[in-house]
């Protein structure tokens, strides 16, 4: 079953801002990330490495005049003084027992009502931005533990519709994209309804 947002951070309230999602997490890494996974996708391979915070938020976001409902960053607290950089990293220890390399924050109120696709495709894109660092020639980067190095990825294709619509596909990226549209997905509904079930038991 995917695990669903507790019902205290819907209280109009009472609210917390953030919860540490647990069981979010270890559904996440049993759905795409693990060898075997029921939704295995090797563009995550390099997340069976990594440590991954997770967290539930009922804090309305926003950017660029648009509704943020997920979020990907590094673990460590960067870009702070001295003293908001060791409180900040005083609360991810408290809410994880130590600095993940990666922390993710979804909406509560959006996953509440999302349905299993848009959840995945959701869950799928913040792993997407949760990246291997690679070298100048483009190969994954490593560290001296031979742990991969990690870093947040960028989107694949960054373009306005209105000037594809007017020249097309101009990048490799873009037709790179166009390609992926024009083919069947690779994960069907039914699948992703097998993996996680709320929204068959829903329309049942």
């Amino acid at each position: 079953m995917r695990p669903l947002p507790p019902v205290v951070l819907h209280d109009p309230i009472d609210a917390p801002s953030f919860l540490p999602a647990p069981d979010l997490t270890k559904w996440l890494r049993e759905t795409f990330i693990d060898e075997g996974s029921s939704l295995e996708n090797e563009d995550h391979r390099h997340l069976r490495f990594a440590s991954l915070g997770v967290l539930w938020s009922s804090v309305p976001n926003s950017r660029q005049g648009r509704t943020v409902v997920g979020q990907a960053e590094d673990g460590t607290p960067r870009a702070m003084g001295r003293w908001a950089k060791a409180r900040a990293e005083q609360q991810i220890t408290e809410w994880f027992g130590s600095i993940p390399d990666f922390i993710l924050t979804f909406s509560a109120d959006y996953a509440a009502q999302a349905t299993d696709e848009e959840f995945c495709a959701l869950v799928e894109h913040e792993l997407s931005h949760c990246g291997q660092a690679r070298d100048d020639f483009g190969a994954p980067k490593f560290r001296k533990s031979g742990q991969p190095a990690f870093c947040i990825r960028g989107h694949d294709v960054e373009e306005f519709v209105g000037v594809v619509r007017r020249y097309g596909a101009t990048s490799q990226a873009l037709r790179d994209m166009v390609d992926a549209v024009n083919d069947a997905p690779s994960v069907g509904f039914s699948a992703i309804a097998s993996a996680c079930g709320t929204c068959q038991q829903r329309a049942a």
